[in-house]
């Protein structure tokens, strides 16, 4: 984990989200990109020089933001960018190699009741980077067990376990993984290759309608510090996130991180 972004928004708990991100950083000894993303929109012939303002705007938000935390040493640079919410954010991460992007739960302030807002949401459903959805106001401390919920183990794509082999490693944790057989199992979809066995201490088997259910009715029974979920067509969060909105009366571990794997196939 060499490369960790964090997009910064509106919100009343940036400098805390901030703050865990610097942590979570210093682990690793990563590089640490803080940056924001602005668009405008306006019609031919009005508003010049906006995007001068509000670039400079941006950059003077970024920069008292930073001063107000405590960086730790941590190598870290801030940046603003123009464009497309989504298109800006897999170019940017592209263009510095992100291992893993931190975001908030909700990145303007919004209603209480809500998890995860529309922001985010759209973040974690439209793009394939690596994602930790960090609880507001959660303090940072050492993952110790981690939960991997799916309901294919079928691994195509190299390299996507790459995030939660790094986090295991560095933290020395214990990772158990809870297999969901839904209506759309396939006879392989439990077959473990060696890489992903090779991190597991142990294995619960669930059917379920969703992986979500699944989750929801075994998560008190492993505790776990990092739940760790897989980005799919069909996967973790689908029918929740079809208005890229999640309550939080919808999702009970919204207590903990949330680290969303990109698509395994």
């Amino acid at each position: 984990m060499k490369t960790i972004l964090v997009p910064v928004g509106s919100s009343k708990n940036a400098k805390s989200h901030l703050q865990y991100a610097v942590d979570f950083a210093k682990a690793f000894g990563a590089k640490l990109y803080v940056v924001q993303i602005y668009n405008v929109y306006t019609k031919a012939g009005t508003m010049i020089k906006i995007d001068h303002i509000l670039e400079r705007e941006s950059k003077a938000f970024l920069d008292d933001l930073v001063s107000s935390i405590d960086t730790k040493g941590v190598d870290l640079s801030t940046r603003t960018f123009k464009g497309k919410l989504i298109d800006t954010l897999e170019k940017v991460c592209n263009a510095l190699d992100v291992d893993l992007m931190l975001i908030e739960p909700r990145t303007n302030s919004i209603k209480d009741e809500v998890y995860l807002g529309k922001t985010s949401g759209r973040i974690v459903k439209r793009t394939q980077i690596p994602i930790l959805i960090v609880p507001e106001n959660y303090v940072y401390k050492p993952i110790v067990k981690i939960l991997i919920a799916m309901k294919s183990a079928i691994i195509k794509k190299e390299g996507v376990l790459n995030p939660v082999k790094s986090i295991k490693n560095q933290f020395k944790a214990v990772a158990n993984a809870l297999l969901v057989k839904t209506p759309y199992h396939k006879e392989d979809d439990f077959i473990l290759e060696d890489e992903l066995k090779g991190m597991l201490t142990n294995i619960t088997y669930a059917e379920s309608p969703t992986t979500f259910q699944a989750v929801l009715e075994h998560y008190k029974n492993h505790s776990p510090d990092l739940l760790c979920v897989v980005r799919r067509k069909r996967g973790f969060f689908s029918k929740l996130w079809e208005n890229n909105t999640i309550f939080k009366k919808d999702f009970h571990s919204s207590k903990i991180p949330v680290l969303v794997l990109s698509g395994m196939k």
